[in-house]
């Protein structure tokens, strides 16, 4: 269980910056809400993955689509994850790599250092891989940051991402820092596996259920807390749903969200059935729907029916006219939680098992129906309120 221990707002007086200091001022989007939209991804892919062109992509396309020969299955894989297989030339063995790149979503260097490593090891976690041989920082600092700033700064996300590695069990072994017009962090996490350790994304059937490991609503509650504090016009307008100590609480359960490593889930969803799995990123739960349902073998439908949501963010969502999207599964999530396939009746036992280990809820979301590779948000889906109450001495 995650005790009740709130991490002070930052404050830039405090590490002898400006009081008007904010991370996020130095880029125009947030976290992951700035992938290229999945309808221009699959235009600008074209025909580049119809047929493999090498031994190399050969051994790519046998490795993770099996007897599947269709065009857009192919297509639905390459743009499932950042995540990638290399065979090497002893038997068995796989170089799986991920990537992610992020923009500041948080005002508090520390948090986001491990928000993006949480975020980096997520596609090797969507495997059911836990172990991480090495991971690599890539630091894009702002030209419009000042020098003072990127001393003070720089080492704050660095020892956030460091220490987020280690949790992980992996270590940081170098990287590359670059300048940028808008702060840019990322990183890429390697590790050598046996071919047959991956838990391969596209073996659904019909009655499997969907399972989601994190709440949503990251994004409202982060851009919540932003007007709290620096925006009057936009939070007299929620404000009318959203008390500050509720807009605090928000943000906290948000960060204590995105920091949070998938590797529990990764390990026991080993241990359940699996069927296939993804993480909720960028182009939100339904997005990771669609993406991870156009890669199976069958012709199945992914259908979903609730959305956990990080409380009181629906509120906020309804009274600024659904700007998010929350209820149409769009909503850009940072560090997401893994969505999962399973079998039905490993899907409770899942989530029952992630509970006794984390004291952290999952949630059954959705359904797997005969169909043609489509997922959908059902037109009112039932928003779960997470936690449904609050508790004195835990954020969840």
């Amino acid at each position: 269980m995650e005790s009740l221990n709130l991490r002070r707002p930052f404050d830039p007086v405090a590490h002898d910056l400006d009081p008007a200091f904010r991370l996020t001022k130095f880029s125009d989007l947030k976290g992951c809400g700035c992938k290229v939209p999945q309808s221009v991804l699959g235009r600008l892919l074209g025909d580049i993955f119809t047929e493999p062109a090498n031994e190399e992509e050969s051994n790519f396309q046998n490795i993770f689509m099996s007897q599947s020969h269709n065009k857009a299955q192919r297509l639905g894989m390459m743009g499932l994850t950042e995540c990638s297989v290399v065979q090497l030339k002893q038997a068995d063995l796989c170089l799986l790599q991920s990537s992610d790149y992020l923009y500041p979503l948080i005002d508090d260097p520390y948090m986001m250092g491990m928000i993006v490593c949480a975020s980096v090891l997520n596609d090797l976690y969507a495997t059911g891989i836990t172990d991480c041989d090495s991971i690599e920082m890539m630091l894009g600092l702002s030209s419009r940051i000042t020098t003072k700033e990127r001393d003070i700064i720089a080492p704050l996300i660095i020892r956030g991402f460091k220490d987020a590695a280690e949790s992980a069990g992996c270590s940081v072994q170098g990287g590359s820092t670059v300048v940028n017009p808008w702060m840019l962090l990322g990183g890429i996490a390697s590790t050598v596996i046996s071919k047959s350790s991956i838990i391969m994304p596209y073996n659904a059937m019909v009655s499997d259920v969907l399972v989601l490991t994190k709440p949503l609503g990251t994004h409202i509650a982060c851009t919540a807390n932003q007007w709290m504090n620096d925006d009057r016009e936009k939070w007299s307008k929620i404000k009318v749903v959203l008390s500050k100590e509720d807009a605090e609480r928000g943000f906290q359960r948000a960060m204590s969200s995105m920091a949070r490593l998938n590797k529990t889930a990764a390990m026991v969803m080993r241990q359940y059935n699996a069927h296939g799995a993804t993480d909720v990123a960028g182009y939100g739960l339904l997005g990771a729907a669609q993406s991870l349902v156009k890669s199976q073998t069958n012709e199945v439908d992914f259908v979903i029916h609730n959305l956990p949501v990080i409380a009181k963010m629906n509120s906020v969502n309804k009274v600024v006219g659904n700007v998010f999207n929350l209820n149409q599964g769009q909503t850009p999530e940072t560090s997401g939680g893994l969505l999962i396939v399973f079998p039905r009746e490993d899907g409770a036992s899942f989530a029952k098992k992630m509970e006794q280990i984390d004291g952290l809820q999952s949630w059954i979301v959705g359904v797997v129906q005969k169909g043609t590779r489509t997922a959908r948000v059902i037109d009112k889906p039932r928003v779960i309120e997470v936690p449904m109450k609050d508790k004195s001495d835990s954020l969840w």
